[in-house]
């Protein structure tokens, strides 16, 4: 007999392997837990590889600032063609020769760094007029797409035999490799597609201290518990407030508070005298705290 759910609160950071999707990991691992309530800070494609980060119970809340945080890729790019996914999962749609070795790569790279429009995938979850793209891409149906803006803040370019480039990227929040792929293809005049990629870092977690799904099926439940982050590992770019007795126990009942101390405007994470986290409140000019994503009571 299987144990009961049960109210699990953390963040795991997950080493996922190519092949299986990221809600199948999650699932997974949400059943190896029992959790009762179980999320995810931002996908990987079946294909891809690397930081899966996993939130359980109460972290679930603070999904967005993980959610929006930079992240970090590795992996290939295959120049000469073209797919209907920019991926190696779609059909070839079209091979040119590779005429590209006297390209200055550090050049190239600069071209696709910093803020500029970026065209998503056809084959991707956004929607137009509540359908998610993919749905009129697998039934043939061309949709106009509008390019959105996205931010590279490195990218690094180096070759890999005359048909492959290797990559390493730092960009921010909704970002498609398989388009950048793509359209370094197009800049050197003979198509690409994304080869591998795999993830290193979101957020401040890294890839590096991540467990695989083989270690973490042969741990032990309290192994498996040693594993997981508190909730706030989610939020260190946000800076710490920490409050007296009577105020933390106003903003945890979901009161506006006097702020004890000059805090900068905009959000905070909350601790109360006994370094309990509380939750994110938001600095407001008028000099108080406001409550905004609050930890339940265990």
């Amino acid at each position: 007999m299987r144990p009961p759910w049960r109210r699990v609160d953390g963040v795991l950071a997950l080493d996922k392997p190519v092949g299986p999707s990221s809600t199948s990991v999650l699932q997974h691992v949400r059943r190896l837990y029992r959790a009762q309530k179980a999320g995810h800070g931002g996908t990987l494609d079946p294909a891809a590889s690397g930081l899966l980060v996993l939130l359980f119970g109460e972290a679930t809340k603070f999904s967005q600032w993980q959610l929006g945080g930079a992240k970090t890729y590795t992996g290939t790019i295959r120049l000469g063609v073209t797919t209907s996914t920019d991926d190696a999962e779609g059909e070839v749609l079209q091979r040119c020769p590779v005429t590209s070795e006297a390209v200055d790569l550090s050049a190239l790279a600069n071209r696709f760094t910093g803020t500029f429009l970026q065209r998503p995938p056809m084959f991707s979850a956004l929607k137009r007029e509540g359908r998610p793209l993919y749905a009129y891409a697998r039934k043939g149906l061309a949709v106009d797409i509008a390019p959105r803006e996205v931010v590279i803040e490195r990218l690094a370019l180096s070759r890999l035999g005359s048909e492959q480039l290797l990559f390493a990227v730092d960009c921010g929040s909704g970002t498609y490799i398989r388009s950048l792929a793509r359209d370094i293809g197009e800049a050197l005049g003979c198509g690409a597609h994304l080869e591998s990629l795999r993830r290193t870092h979101a957020g401040g977690l890294d890839v590096a201290k991540a467990v695989s799904v083989e270690a973490l099926e042969a741990a032990t439940a309290e192994e498996r518990n040693g594993l997981l982050l508190p909730p706030d590992a989610l939020l260190w770019a946000l800076p710490r407030v920490d409050l007296q007795a009577p105020t933390a126990k106003a903003l945890a009942a979901g009161q506006s508070v006097f702020q004890e101390t000059e805090q900068q405007i905009g959000f905070s994470r909350v601790y109360g005298p006994d370094g309990d986290f509380l939750g994110v409140a938001e600095a407001t000019p008028s000099g108080r705290l406001l409550a905004r994503r609050l930890m339940a009571p265990t």
